[in-house]
């Protein structure tokens, strides 16, 4: 009697006892997700924890699979991210749904978290850059390293590179018209030259350049190199521009070279051909690259751009970096906007234009072993930002389709490589 009711309590629990889950999943589509810049900081932990996980292209805005544990439910619930639990077979129908030649879906294994760099001036506060926000409040880690660091050849101890809004050239952010007699003005430019002068350079342009030099060199060896803003024209720029004096004399104590465009070299830059440079000290621009002064035709209510549909299955890279819950994007300024097309190389990728005027917002590239992703404007979610401004508060955006670009290249380095199925 009492080996029956041992059967019968046993096959009672089993009966009531919930089927075990296996998997858990990030939904990022745009209804379910209460915050999808905190759920890559989610991801990134999991690899981080040696947990393998999975993105699932164009799967509802491009969710994340992850292993189910108690530590990783605890840490979803802690950061306010969505997350859905399934069983195996579940997991697998989904995963057979993707496999499918008939969807435009794609699975890719995410296997190691990347050692993550921001290129960025000592003293610089967080809200300057709209990339260490967002790395800071999606709780990803990284290293803040500038030019003695690069210099001194620790890239290599890195797998992402993100360029803060910096100035390549020499010309301290072409800020001379409206800002050279501001103290922050004047202290920066002091900082600069006598970091340059430590470094062991009568220039300030001329050691910008070896830093860009040391940049490309990170990514034609394998890197991830992400730029916004003026770090994205200028670093072309200052390699096309490698023993030719493009300075005016207020930048660098001596004179331009009469001629210099000429002697321009678009065979060395990343992303850009065929641009003229602006000579003018006083105006705040590099070249022709940009399109803030050229978008007159494009007002505030109607700046937005459009993500590429790429094939998750073939062009697995692009389809990466697009990844999002809309298509749509609300447009942002910057002191590099957004980028001609006709000054684009024709071995670079258009990821987001905007369909008023055909400008590029987001491109990338590949350059030797490694890859480059150049996004035009500052901030995604504060459209003019100007000196002085108050910092964006991402509690108030943790849906942000502009951001989630930015956590998508920070990702994009975990992925398993796979074969071409050519």
């Amino acid at each position: 009697m009492r080996t029956f009711k041992s059967v019968y309590l046993l096959l009672l629990l089993v009966c009531i006892s919930p089927i075990r889950a296996n998997f858990i999943l990030l939904p990022m589509d745009e209804t379910t997700q209460k915050n999808h810049l905190k759920a890559y900081g989610i991801t990134y932990w999991c690899l981080d924890k040696k947990y393998k996980a999975s993105w699932l292209l164009n799967y509802r805005g491009g969710s994340f699979l992850l292993p189910d544990a108690p530590e990783i439910r605890k840490e979803c619930q802690i950061r306010n991210v969505s997350f859905e639990i399934l069983s195996d077979a579940e997991a697998n129908q989904i995963l057979d749904e993707i496999s499918s030649p008939s969807q435009n879906m794609e699975t890719v294994v995410l296997e190691k978290a990347p050692k993550i760099a921001v290129y960025t001036p000592k003293g610089k506060q967080p809200w300057d850059d709209a990339v260490t926000m967002v790395l800071n409040y999606a709780e990803i880690p990284f290293t803040p390293i500038y030019d003695e660091e690069v210099l001194s050849d620790q890239l290599i101890l890195y797998d992402w590179l993100h360029l803060h809004h910096e100035d390549f050239t020499g010309q301290y952010g072409k800020f001379y018209g409206s800002n050279r007699n501001s103290p922050w003005y004047i202290e920066q430019k002091k900082d600069a030259e006598a970091l340059a002068t430590k470094l062991g350079y009568a220039k300030v342009s001329e050691e910008k350049l070896v830093v860009a030099k040391k940049i490309r060199d990170f990514v034609i060896g394998g890197g991830f190199m992400f730029a916004m803003c003026s770090a994205t024209d200028s670093f072309d720029i200052a390699l096309s521009a490698e023993g030719v004096d493009i300075c005016e004399p207020m930048f660098d104590g001596d004179d331009s070279e009469p001629s210099y465009q000429s002697k321009i070299d678009y065979t060395t830059t990343f992303a850009f051909k065929d641009f003229i440079l602006e000579r003018r000290a006083e105006r705040y621009e590099f070249s022709d690259i940009d399109m803030t002064d050229k978008r007159k035709e494009v007002p505030f209510e109607k700046d937005y751009f459009t993500l590429m549909e790429y094939s998750a299955k073939w062009d697995v890279i692009p389809s990466m970096l697009c990844q999002n819950h809309t298509q749509l994007i609300k447009g942002f300024m910057g002191q590099t906007t957004s980028f001609d097309r006709a000054l684009i190389k024709s071995n670079v990728l258009v990821l987001g234009e905007c369909e008023l005027n055909g400008e590029a917002r987001y491109i990338h590239g590949q350059k030797g072993k490694g890859f480059f992703t150049f996004y035009g404007g500052h901030d995604p979610e504060d459209y003019r930002h100007n000196v002085g401004d108050p910092p964006t508060v991402l509690d108030l955006h943790p849906n942000s389709p502009g951001f989630r670009l930015i956590l998508n290249n920070v990702l994009f380095p975990a992925a398993r490589k796979k074969k071409q199925k050519t």
